[in-house]
């Protein structure tokens, strides 16, 4: 179910959408370059525009630091991490919630395909205040 209210509530469904399509045919217990394939895949069944380990800057003060690969660069404007783990942990989040600050992006997905369902979590960086 889609939440309009949400920016970006299309293209996050669409991602979920894909996401669960994996997991449903792969379940858990695989690599997390096994479900980064076959969700690459599964974009290009359903036409979703993205780029894989897209290699995005990190900025300081906006001198360029160093530079970090996000699994996926969806629709230009949602960056999705993956993980494939027993349980996604603190430390995953804020991970997650670091880069959207260093990418300068509004929105990202972390999924974790490790569990026995799949685990999602919408993201939001805090700098923009009207999503």
């Amino acid at each position: 179910m889609i939440k309009e209210q949400y920016k970006y509530s299309e293209i996050t469904a669409k991602i979920l959408k894909c996401s669960f399509e994996v997991h449903k045919i792969l379940g858990n217990g695989f690599q997390e370059v096994i479900y980064q394939r076959a969700l690459e895949e599964e974009f290009n069944l359903q036409d979703v525009d993205f780029k894989r380990e897209f290699e995005m800057p990190i900025l300081y003060k906006e001198k360029l630091i160093g530079t970090r690969r996000v699994d996926f660069l969806v629709e230009k404007v949602i960056s999705v991490e993956l993980k494939a783990i027993i349980k996604l942990e603190d430390v995953h989040l804020t991970q997650a919630l670091n880069y959207l600050e260093a990418y300068n992006l509004e929105i990202g997905m972390l999924l974790n395909f490790g569990a026995k369902s799949l685990e999602y979590k919408r993201l939001i960086n805090a700098k923009f205040k009207s999503v």
